[in-house]
């Protein structure tokens, strides 16, 4: 008897999870993530919703459909405006996760590490790391080719990325697997944290899975190599992991 008890209590305390952790409670928690900073977003919400149902239904005035279709039409504008809202809302609350991550250490590997999709691979811990200023260097590897990012003061990043690719380049030489350096900063010549993930897997495809698997082995080779890597001791990016759900307050 009081071991179905325990079973009816377990099963009851999973459904109360399922319901915390649900799409609505989600929903509620990038919501309130957003609007604190957002003050505009109630009102971008509820145009985001009413626009796509006042264009079905202005197609039901100017087509004359009779009650059934106006229902169907209607039906189809509200689950419009609900994904339409929903989208905004993501958006919107991107572009806040994005705001409060700029400047902070660290940042750039948390947004790099979350790019998955095609091959793509970048550790969060950067390969090089200036002890005294905090620059910071991030090299992945995708289809595309290899990308070295800096996080830091533009020219001096982009010397160190400079020493980074000469190290690639000697144990890539005679092939044509392009090296991407980017620097992550508001400087004219460097690229605004939100619109890294877009740079980086716009490139074309080069490299074959089986010669990214290749590339990968030699960079981890070269990764490995003495002299190479993160200074003893340092762990930068130890407080600063970040995901999109941290971004977003989940």
């Amino acid at each position: 008897m009081a071991e179905k008890t325990d079973k009816k209590a377990e099963k009851a305390a999973k459904k109360a999870e399922r319901r915390k952790n649900g799409t609505l409670a989600r929903i509620k928690q990038i919501y309130a993530f957003t609007a604190e900073t957002d003050k505009n977003l109630p009102w971008i919400l509820i145009g985001s919703f009413l626009a796509p149902v006042l264009v079905f239904a202005i197609i039901c005035l100017v087509a004359r459909v009779g009650v059934v279709g106006w229902i169907m039409w209607m039906i189809t504008g509200v689950m419009g405006g609900l994904l339409a809202a929903t989208w905004m809302l993501t958006r919107r609350a991107d572009m806040v996760g994005y705001r409060r991550m700029e400047g902070r250490p660290g940042a750039t590997g948390a947004v790099l590490s979350q790019i998955t999709r095609g091959g793509f691979y970048f550790p969060q811990e950067p390969i090089w790391i200036d002890p005294r200023t905090k620059d910071a260097i991030w090299r992945g590897s995708g289809r595309t080719g290899v990308y070295l990012v800096g996080e830091g003061d533009y020219h001096r990043v982009m010397r160190a990325i400079d020493r980074e690719e000469n190290k690639i380049k000697s144990i890539t030489r005679g092939s044509a697997i392009p090296i991407y350096k980017f620097s992550v900063g508001d400087g004219p010549a460097q690229i605004k944290l939100r619109d890294l993930q877009k740079k980086v897997m716009r490139q074309k495809v080069k490299l074959t899975k089986a010669e990214l698997d290749e590339l990968n082995n030699r960079l981890r080779t070269l990764q490995e190599h003495k002299g190479y890597g993160i200074p003893k001791g340092i762990d930068p990016t130890r407080p600063q992991r970040v995901s999109r759900r941290a971004m977003r307050g989940r």
